[in-house]
């Protein structure tokens, strides 16, 4: 594995059983330590089949990935210990408080006693929960769900964050909010951060670098501002168009 990389994908395939065409198709990324990775493409490029992979959720048909230094096929366990997964779908207990899904997530990664306790309340102000912490998870707004779904994912202070579509659902106050302290852990903790989302004046402001995906395949990949030059467009969307089309998806 290369010495700055943290995630490097090499050959990379999934084609899943019944289907005639692959999900991914020999894909190969590097991505470093420290930075802010966008993967990006419309509804079945292959990003969700992707972070499922690199989780440990799925089998790769072929090729293989490492996660600072460890094979995902060999070393899942070990991989576990250092990455955080925000997951698309809500991952919490409906029945259990914000607090108490967050102390059991805790406990999952390791965190202890007074440690995961004051750990639990400091994320909880942060993200606006000082008032209806202690309230089933079921009467939460979809986007208070995502909040503590969030949450989960950074409780343990991971070096690498996953995040697959982590703002859905949000709305504008509580996204800036979000991607300002998702912001601050990169800075602060360089924790590398790889995120898809189909906001792309979000990616485009929030990312170092990025890659446009379709049919399982990476199409192209740089810093937002060099692919919106390279490709004499105005913005990230423009660039996004140009290489998956206008036609819509399912």
């Amino acid at each position: 594995m290369k010495a700055d990389c943290c995630i490097q994908i090499s050959n990379l395939s999934k084609k899943y059983s019944g289907n005639d065409s692959f999900a991914l198709k020999e894909m190969n990324l590097d991505i470093f330590n420290g930075e802010i990775f966008g993967l990006l493409g419309p509804n079945g490029a292959g990003k969700t089949t992707f972070f499922s992979i690199i989780c440990g959720l799925l089998q790769a048909s072929s090729g293989n990935a490492e996660i600072a230094g460890y094979s995902i096929s060999k070393n899942l366990e070990s991989i576990k210990k250092i990455i955080g997964v925000v997951p698309q779908d809500i991952a919490l207990y409906p029945t259990l408080s914000g607090r108490d899904n967050l102390l059991f997530i805790g406990r999952m990664y390791g965190l202890k006693g007074n440690v995961l306790k004051e750990r639990v309340q400091e994320c909880l102000s942060k993200f606006g929960f000082d008032k209806n912490s202690d309230e089933p998870v079921k009467n939460y707004s979809g986007g208070m769900k995502r909040r503590i779904n969030l949450i989960g994912g950074i409780l343990h202070e991971p070096s690498i964050l996953l995040l697959d579509e982590p703002t859905v659902g949000m709305d504008v106050q509580t996204r800036t909010s979000m991607m300002e302290y998702l912001k601050e852990l990169n800075v602060n903790k360089k924790m590398t951060i790889l995120y898809t989302s189909h906001y792309l004046e979000q990616a485009e402001l929030f990312c170092d670098r990025v890659a446009i995906m379709d049919q399982g395949k990476i199409l192209c990949l740089g810093s937002p501002l060099d692919l919106i030059r390279q490709e004499n467009g105005t913005d990230l969307e423009d660039v996004f168009l140009k290489f998956t089309g206008r036609k819509i998806r399912d």
